[in-house]
């Protein structure tokens, strides 16, 4: 995708953080967007830093797929189809997978992988719709997934296990979506200048009676930590220049490079050359049709627009 000028975008999590950064550089490229937020006072405060532009805020539970029909029909009502989704919202957990509950099991996954869910069920049928009517041009779908989608360790668990399910949803919706001009990537951020660290004053009350007390020492110490994260604005800039290029992952944060290459060749070196086994040489065969398929799926992929 080249041109944002004109589109309608809509924007979870839109008020702070990647989302502030994202709706600000859409601004400025002519787009007429929507943020979505659970937070209305965030969304006053950040309306009232904008300049009267063509935007327009929407508060929404991500975990609601009613609420997202709801607001996607008001949106469209007031500024048009959409043609550009950010799936952004996200919420997080500091702790290991054994010492969680299913009440934080629950709320994680609400937000962070129901939310891009209904995200995607909300509008890509719409945009695939449009685009075989004749009544739209393309479009993009963009999953903020983390770093933690590579790089797992043992704490937050449950937050790192959503993630990873951000990024494989994004690869397969990407490898059906190209046939409707539509591209999808997922973004993989490291640490940002967000209030991802105070997730607690926005969980649900039904889903707090498995919840350990909030550890206030160490939301301190996490803000501290946020406050040397990547700009808004920053990584908002470098998430359109992705989708400009329509690449399958956007990885804003240069630094994680040679992390990732190591983890890569540590999957790689658990690789055994096994002798063939009842059914080997069947077997490839498939798997080579298969293969190529694919290939070629992911140069379409990459190559629409």
């Amino acid at each position: 995708m080249k041109d944002f000028a004109s589109r309608t975008a809509f924007v979870t999590g839109g008020a702070n953080g990647v989302g502030i950064g994202i709706v600000r550089n859409l601004l400025n490229q002519g787009c007429k967007v929507a943020i979505a937020d659970i937070r209305q006072d965030s969304i006053e405060q950040a309306l009232a830093t904008l300049d009267n532009r063509e935007i327009m805020g929407v508060q929404l539970d991500v975990s609601s797929r009613e609420g997202f029909r709801q607001a996607a029909d008001r949106v469209e009502a007031e500024f048009g189809p959409v043609s550009l989704l950010f799936n952004n919202a996200g919420v997080n957990l500091f702790q290991t997978i054994e010492d969680s509950s299913y009440d934080d099991w629950d709320w994680l996954l609400g937000v962070n992988l129901h939310g891009v869910i209904n995200g995607v069920m909300t509008f890509a049928p719409r945009m695939k719709q449009r685009v075989l009517a004749g009544e739209q041009k393309g479009g993009h779908i963009t999953n903020t997934a983390s770093m933690a989608s590579f790089i797992a360790s043992g704490a937050p668990g449950i937050y790192n296990t959503t993630k990873f399910a951000v990024r494989g949803l994004s690869y397969s919706l990407r490898h059906s979506m190209y046939e409707y001009g539509v591209g999808v990537s997922v973004v993989h951020p490291g640490l940002v200048k967000s209030y991802i660290y105070a997730s607690d004053d926005i969980r649900p009350d039904e889903l707090k009676g498995e919840m350990k007390p909030v550890d206030t020492e160490n939301v301190k110490r996490l803000e501290g930590v946020h406050q040397f994260g990547m700009e808004p604005d920053v990584i908002g800039e470098r998430i359109l220049d992705g989708i400009r290029e329509n690449r399958a992952n956007i990885f804003p944060h240069p630094d994680h490079k040679e992390e990732v290459r190591e983890l890569f060749d540590e999957i790689l070196a658990d690789y055994r050359d096994y002798p063939a086994d009842p059914g080997f040489e069947q077997r490839v065969a498939f798997e080579k049709m298969r293969q190529e398929k694919f290939a070629e799926t992911r140069r379409k992929a990459k190559n629409i627009g």
